[in-house]
Protein backbone atom coordinates (compact mmCIF):
# COMPACT_ATOMS: atom_id res chain seq x y z
CA UNK A 1 0.00 0.00 0.00
CA UNK A 2 1.31 3.35 -0.73
CA UNK A 3 2.67 5.13 1.87
CA UNK A 4 1.82 8.10 4.05
CA UNK A 5 2.82 10.51 5.88
CA UNK A 6 1.04 11.78 9.21
CA UNK A 7 -0.13 14.93 7.27
CA UNK A 8 -1.69 13.87 4.46
CA UNK A 9 -3.78 10.41 6.62
CA UNK A 10 -7.12 11.45 7.23
CA UNK A 11 -8.00 8.23 7.96
CA UNK A 12 -5.57 5.88 10.06
CA UNK A 13 -6.98 2.16 11.49
CA UNK A 14 -4.91 0.48 13.62
CA UNK A 15 -4.92 -2.61 15.45
CA UNK A 16 -8.82 -3.53 15.28
CA UNK A 17 -10.31 -6.27 17.02
CA UNK A 18 -13.86 -7.27 16.96
CA UNK A 19 -15.33 -10.59 17.92
CA UNK A 20 -18.90 -12.06 18.18
CA UNK A 21 -19.31 -14.77 20.63
CA UNK A 22 -16.60 -16.98 19.34
CA UNK A 23 -16.56 -15.43 16.03
CA UNK A 24 -13.29 -12.95 15.18
CA UNK A 25 -15.37 -10.80 12.76
CA UNK A 26 -12.48 -8.17 12.56
CA UNK A 27 -8.89 -9.19 14.28
CA UNK A 28 -5.80 -6.82 13.42
CA UNK A 29 -7.01 -4.90 11.02
CA UNK A 30 -5.11 -1.61 9.95
CA UNK A 31 -4.34 0.35 6.99
CA UNK A 32 -4.79 4.35 6.48
CA UNK A 33 -6.15 6.74 3.76
CA UNK A 34 -4.68 9.89 2.50
CA UNK A 35 -6.62 13.04 2.04
CA UNK A 36 -8.19 12.76 -1.24
CA UNK A 37 -7.30 9.38 -1.77
CA UNK A 38 -9.68 6.37 -2.58
CA UNK A 39 -8.77 2.51 -1.00
CA UNK A 40 -10.82 -0.77 -1.52
CA UNK A 41 -11.61 -3.43 1.09
CA UNK A 42 -13.06 -6.37 -1.26
CA UNK A 43 -13.45 -9.88 0.17
CA UNK A 44 -16.30 -12.27 0.07
CA UNK A 45 -19.74 -12.43 2.68
CA UNK A 46 -18.26 -13.16 5.97
CA UNK A 47 -14.23 -11.38 5.46
CA UNK A 48 -15.32 -8.66 8.02
CA UNK A 49 -15.26 -5.78 5.45
CA UNK A 50 -18.36 -4.18 6.46
CA UNK A 51 -17.84 -5.08 10.55
CA UNK A 52 -15.04 -2.41 9.33
CA UNK A 53 -16.60 0.10 8.01
CA UNK A 54 -18.81 -0.30 10.62
CA UNK A 55 -16.65 0.34 13.61
CA UNK A 56 -14.93 3.23 11.35
CA UNK A 57 -18.48 5.06 11.12
CA UNK A 58 -19.08 4.48 14.80
CA UNK A 59 -21.85 1.88 14.25
CA UNK A 60 -19.97 -0.59 15.77
CA UNK A 61 -17.21 -0.41 18.77
CA UNK A 62 -14.43 -1.96 18.51
CA UNK A 63 -13.10 -4.48 21.12
CA UNK A 64 -9.74 -2.70 20.64
CA UNK A 65 -7.77 -1.03 18.49
CA UNK A 66 -8.03 2.61 17.23
CA UNK A 67 -9.89 4.67 14.47
CA UNK A 68 -7.91 7.99 13.94
CA UNK A 69 -9.50 10.83 11.78
CA UNK A 70 -7.67 13.68 10.93
CA UNK A 71 -5.08 12.50 14.05
CA UNK A 72 -8.21 11.97 16.29
CA UNK A 73 -9.36 9.13 17.96
CA UNK A 74 -12.69 8.33 17.34
CA UNK A 75 -12.67 5.63 20.02
CA UNK A 76 -11.87 7.76 22.90
CA UNK A 77 -14.24 7.37 25.93
CA UNK A 78 -13.77 11.22 26.27
CA UNK A 79 -17.07 13.39 24.41
CA UNK A 80 -19.84 10.84 23.96
CA UNK A 81 -22.33 14.13 23.97
CA UNK A 82 -24.67 14.96 21.79
CA UNK A 83 -22.42 17.62 20.71
CA UNK A 84 -19.32 15.11 20.40
CA UNK A 85 -21.21 12.83 18.37
CA UNK A 86 -22.35 15.45 16.15
CA UNK A 87 -18.99 15.88 15.40
CA UNK A 88 -18.04 12.36 15.01
CA UNK A 89 -20.77 11.98 12.44
CA UNK A 90 -19.43 14.92 10.36
CA UNK A 91 -15.91 13.48 10.21
CA UNK A 92 -17.29 10.28 8.67
CA UNK A 93 -20.86 9.84 6.49
CA UNK A 94 -21.62 6.09 4.72
CA UNK A 95 -23.54 5.58 2.07
CA UNK A 96 -25.41 2.35 1.82
CA UNK A 97 -26.20 -0.95 -0.82
CA UNK A 98 -29.74 0.66 -0.91
CA UNK A 99 -31.01 4.04 0.11
CA UNK A 100 -34.37 3.61 -0.09
CA UNK A 101 -34.01 1.53 3.32
CA UNK A 102 -32.30 5.11 5.03
CA UNK A 103 -34.10 7.49 3.33
CA UNK A 104 -37.70 8.47 5.38
CA UNK A 105 -40.47 7.63 2.30
CA UNK A 106 -43.18 10.39 3.98
CA UNK A 107 -40.85 13.26 3.35
CA UNK A 108 -39.73 14.57 0.05
CA UNK A 109 -36.06 14.65 -1.14
CA UNK A 110 -35.73 18.47 -0.30
CA UNK A 111 -37.07 17.96 2.98
CA UNK A 112 -34.57 15.00 3.47
CA UNK A 113 -31.87 17.20 3.00
CA UNK A 114 -32.47 20.20 5.24
CA UNK A 115 -33.01 18.14 8.14
CA UNK A 116 -29.65 16.64 7.78
CA UNK A 117 -28.81 20.67 7.17
CA UNK A 118 -30.58 21.60 10.14
CA UNK A 119 -29.11 18.54 12.31
CA UNK A 120 -25.74 19.78 11.91
CA UNK A 121 -25.60 23.38 10.20
CA UNK A 122 -27.59 25.76 12.31
CA UNK A 123 -29.91 28.20 9.96
CA UNK A 124 -28.68 31.19 11.48
CA UNK A 125 -25.05 30.41 9.86
CA UNK A 126 -26.15 28.76 6.15
CA UNK A 127 -28.74 29.18 3.51
CA UNK A 128 -30.37 25.89 3.94
CA UNK A 129 -32.47 26.11 0.63
CA UNK A 130 -29.39 27.59 -1.11
CA UNK A 131 -27.74 24.31 -0.15
CA UNK A 132 -30.48 22.01 -0.75
CA UNK A 133 -29.79 23.47 -4.25
CA UNK A 134 -25.85 23.35 -4.31
CA UNK A 135 -25.77 19.31 -3.18
CA UNK A 136 -28.68 18.37 -5.53
CA UNK A 137 -26.87 19.95 -8.89
CA UNK A 138 -23.31 18.54 -7.17
CA UNK A 139 -24.98 14.79 -7.68
CA UNK A 140 -27.10 15.40 -10.94
CA UNK A 141 -30.56 16.11 -9.23
CA UNK A 142 -32.55 19.34 -9.47
CA UNK A 143 -36.11 20.93 -8.95
CA UNK A 144 -38.16 17.88 -10.05
CA UNK A 145 -36.16 15.38 -7.91
CA UNK A 146 -36.12 17.70 -4.81
CA UNK A 147 -39.71 17.76 -4.58
CA UNK A 148 -40.04 14.04 -4.73
CA UNK A 149 -40.97 11.15 -2.55
CA UNK A 150 -38.40 8.62 -2.64
CA UNK A 151 -40.32 5.91 -3.99
CA UNK A 152 -41.30 8.22 -7.03
CA UNK A 153 -37.28 8.03 -7.97
CA UNK A 154 -35.01 5.54 -9.62
CA UNK A 155 -32.75 3.62 -8.27
CA UNK A 156 -29.49 5.62 -9.18
CA UNK A 157 -31.47 8.52 -8.42
CA UNK A 158 -32.06 7.57 -4.76
CA UNK A 159 -28.38 6.89 -4.53
CA UNK A 160 -27.19 9.87 -5.94
CA UNK A 161 -30.15 11.68 -2.65
CA UNK A 162 -27.94 9.26 -0.60
CA UNK A 163 -24.52 10.87 -1.79
CA UNK A 164 -25.63 14.34 -1.27
CA UNK A 165 -26.91 13.75 2.03
CA UNK A 166 -23.69 12.47 3.29
CA UNK A 167 -22.04 15.51 1.27
CA UNK A 168 -24.08 18.02 3.03
CA UNK A 169 -21.89 17.62 6.50
CA UNK A 170 -19.24 18.04 4.30
CA UNK A 171 -17.04 15.09 5.82
CA UNK A 172 -13.37 13.78 5.70
CA UNK A 173 -13.98 10.87 4.51
CA UNK A 174 -17.33 8.66 2.70
CA UNK A 175 -17.59 5.10 3.32
CA UNK A 176 -19.25 3.78 0.38
CA UNK A 177 -20.43 -0.21 1.22
CA UNK A 178 -21.42 -2.07 -1.60
CA UNK A 179 -23.55 1.48 -3.03
CA UNK A 180 -23.78 0.65 -6.28
CA UNK A 181 -23.94 -3.04 -6.32
CA UNK A 182 -27.74 -2.90 -7.01
CA UNK A 183 -27.82 -0.74 -9.85
CA UNK A 184 -27.88 -1.34 -13.39
CA UNK A 185 -24.46 -1.59 -14.99
CA UNK A 186 -24.95 1.33 -17.05
CA UNK A 187 -26.00 3.13 -13.41
CA UNK A 188 -23.32 2.22 -11.89
CA UNK A 189 -20.76 3.37 -14.05
CA UNK A 190 -22.77 6.92 -13.98
CA UNK A 191 -22.60 7.03 -10.24
CA UNK A 192 -18.98 5.98 -10.02
CA UNK A 193 -17.92 8.87 -12.55
CA UNK A 194 -20.13 11.13 -10.11
CA UNK A 195 -18.19 9.78 -6.91
CA UNK A 196 -14.63 10.31 -9.21
CA UNK A 197 -15.84 14.00 -9.99
CA UNK A 198 -17.24 14.68 -6.41
CA UNK A 199 -13.27 13.42 -5.18
CA UNK A 200 -11.70 15.83 -7.29
CA UNK A 201 -13.62 18.58 -6.70
CA UNK A 202 -13.76 18.39 -3.06
CA UNK A 203 -11.08 16.26 -1.53
CA UNK A 204 -12.71 14.03 0.89
CA UNK A 205 -11.45 10.55 0.53
CA UNK A 206 -13.05 7.54 0.21
CA UNK A 207 -13.60 3.65 1.45
CA UNK A 208 -15.14 1.00 -0.85
CA UNK A 209 -16.42 -1.67 0.41
CA UNK A 210 -16.89 -3.89 -2.19
CA UNK A 211 -17.14 -7.47 -3.39
CA UNK A 212 -16.63 -6.46 -6.93
CA UNK A 213 -12.87 -6.29 -8.16
CA UNK A 214 -14.27 -4.66 -11.10
CA UNK A 215 -15.03 -1.18 -9.04
CA UNK A 216 -12.30 -1.88 -7.21
CA UNK A 217 -10.01 -1.64 -10.44
CA UNK A 218 -12.11 1.22 -11.79
CA UNK A 219 -12.07 3.53 -8.60
CA UNK A 220 -9.51 3.12 -6.28
CA UNK A 221 -5.76 3.55 -5.63
CA UNK A 222 -5.11 1.15 -3.03
CA UNK A 223 -6.65 -2.08 -1.70
CA UNK A 224 -7.17 -3.97 1.09
CA UNK A 225 -7.72 -7.96 0.81
CA UNK A 226 -9.93 -9.52 3.62
CA UNK A 227 -10.87 -12.84 4.47
CA UNK A 228 -11.92 -14.13 7.96
CA UNK A 229 -11.50 -11.01 9.68
CA UNK A 230 -7.92 -10.76 8.86
CA UNK A 231 -6.05 -8.50 6.05
CA UNK A 232 -4.55 -11.16 3.87
CA UNK A 233 -3.15 -8.88 0.82
CA UNK A 234 -2.56 -4.66 0.51
CA UNK A 235 -1.02 -2.75 -2.18
CA UNK A 236 -1.40 -0.53 -4.96
CA UNK A 237 -4.82 -1.66 -6.87
CA UNK A 238 -2.94 -2.11 -9.91
CA UNK A 239 -0.13 -4.29 -8.93
CA UNK A 240 -2.39 -6.37 -6.42
CA UNK A 241 -4.91 -6.85 -9.33
CA UNK A 242 -1.81 -7.62 -11.96
CA UNK A 243 0.20 -9.81 -9.60
CA UNK A 244 -1.66 -11.36 -6.78
CA UNK A 245 0.63 -12.38 -3.70
CA UNK A 246 -1.89 -14.69 -1.96
CA UNK A 247 -3.80 -17.82 -2.92
CA UNK A 248 -7.01 -16.28 -1.89
CA UNK A 249 -6.54 -12.82 -3.60
CA UNK A 250 -6.13 -15.27 -7.14
CA UNK A 251 -8.94 -17.09 -5.82
CA UNK A 252 -11.00 -13.69 -6.07
CA UNK A 253 -9.84 -13.11 -9.62
CA UNK A 254 -10.28 -16.26 -10.90
CA UNK A 255 -14.10 -16.34 -9.39
CA UNK A 256 -15.05 -13.77 -11.90
CA UNK A 257 -17.07 -14.65 -14.90
CA UNK A 258 -15.27 -14.54 -18.07
CA UNK A 259 -13.97 -16.74 -21.39
CA UNK A 260 -12.70 -19.89 -20.33
CA UNK A 261 -14.15 -19.41 -16.91
CA UNK A 262 -13.75 -22.70 -14.81
CA UNK A 263 -16.26 -23.03 -12.05
CA UNK A 264 -15.79 -26.87 -10.92
CA UNK A 265 -11.35 -26.09 -10.87
CA UNK A 266 -12.66 -22.86 -8.50
CA UNK A 267 -14.60 -25.28 -6.22
CA UNK A 268 -11.53 -27.29 -6.05
CA UNK A 269 -9.39 -24.15 -4.73
CA UNK A 270 -11.22 -22.94 -2.55
CA UNK A 271 -11.62 -25.90 -0.68
CA UNK A 272 -7.78 -26.25 -0.61
CA UNK A 273 -7.64 -22.90 1.20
Amino acid sequence: MTDVSDDQRVLEVAGLHRAFGSVQAVHDVSFCLARGGSLGIVGESGSGKTTTARIIVGLERADSGRVLVRGRDRSAAAGRGRGARLERAREVQMVFQDPFLSLDPRVTVGSVLRETLRLHVPEAKADHDRRVEELLDQVGLGAREAGAMPRQLSGGQRQRVAIARALAVEPAVLVLDEAVAALDVSVQAQILNLLADIRQDTGIGYLFITHDLGVVRCVTEDVVVMRHGRIVESGRTAEVLADPQHAYTRLLLDSVPRPGWNPKAIAVARRAL
